[in-house]
């Protein structure tokens, strides 16, 4: 396995893409976990995430596992003023960017450097700006 150069210390965070690759044991979400794990980082993802990622093909006891092995952050009051600020912000607004705007956040509420593994990097970007690292995966 070869260390990615982007992989700082700090917090990991998952969107509902990298929680369900996760879940499915893909093996590029599977380094990232593995360097985390190895390098004492947070794995973390927002309980709104797991909203997106439940549906009728993913394994429930696969999902339980991958859960019981990172962090879910509940969505506080604190969060969804701040996600809600985060989508003013960047002039977004209304349910397809919601789940994306708790997310970032909960990764800006988290202990830095943060890096966010997302399959959508664009509205992370925008939501979150230069303050986290955000791969696509």
């Amino acid at each position: 396995m070869t260390r990615p150069t982007t992989m700082p210390a700090g917090t990991l965070v998952l969107d509902s893409e990298g929680l369900a690759k996760a879940v499915l044991r893909d093996l590029e979400v599977t380094e990232w976990l593995a360097l985390a794990r190895a390098d004492d980082v947070r794995v973390v993802t927002s309980a709104a995430t797991l909203v997106e990622v439940v549906h009728p093909r993913i394994s429930r006891p696969a999902l339980g596992w991958t859960l019981s092995r990172i962090i879910v952050e509940p969505v506080t009051e604190f969060i969804a003023r701040r996600a809600a600020a985060l989508l003013a912000d960047a002039g977004l607004h209304g349910p397809k960017h919601a789940i994306d705007a708790m997310l970032c956040a909960t990764a800006l509420a988290a202990p830095g450097p943060v890096t966010a593994l997302t399959s959508d990097p664009e509205d992370l970007a925008a939501l979150c700006g230069d303050r986290v690292v955000v791969i696509k995966i």
